[in-house]
């Protein structure tokens, strides 16, 4: 590989690692629970991190270089998807306001379930739980993603 398609491949396997442990840790170390259009962020970013990381191991250039542009492309749709749910957030267009729940069912009675439900912290999409500069984490997710994404790209236009 180029120089420049080593880069994209750094890129495009630690930004999104780098995001989804942001995400991660301000859940499980923060108590910011996700919603449902967080959740969807985070998958092209699992995706990413797994297709980006098949790059150390799979042989030829053209294959990593292809593997390169995939993960580029899910980190770019997970930034679309922050954009809309940044949308939400700041209320410029009506989104998805379905509760999520952090509680396992597993093993529990009807009663024990429903007391769950009605105990859980219901998180809403378009209610942000934290903002930098009236930045929301969706918003962040956004900015870096497609920066990513277009950095990918770009430096994968050079090598061709």
């Amino acid at each position: 590989m180029t120089k420049n398609e080593e880069i994209a491949r750094a890129i495009a396997f630690l930004l999104p690692a780098f995001l989804l442990l942001g995400a991660l840790g301000s859940q499980y170390l923060g108590g910011l629970y996700p919603c449902e259009m967080c959740h969807w962020q985070r998958w092209p970013h699992y995706s990413a991190v797994l297709i980006a990381g098949a790059t150390f191991f799979v042989p030829g250039r053209s294959l990593r270089a292809s593997l390169v542009i995939i993960a580029g492309l899910l980190i770019g749709l997970s930034g679309l998807i922050g954009i809309a749910h940044a949308g939400v957030e700041y209320h410029w267009w009506n989104g998805f306001t379905a509760c999520t729940t952090t509680v396992s069912m597993a093993g529990t009675t009807a009663a024990e379930r429903l007391a769950a439900i009605m105990n859980a912290p219901m998180v809403r999409c378009d209610s942000p739980q934290w903002k930098l500069l009236g930045i929301s984490l969706a918003g962040f997710n956004a900015i870096f993603s497609l920066a990513g994404a277009f950095t990918i790209f770009a430096l994968m236009r050079k090598t061709r």
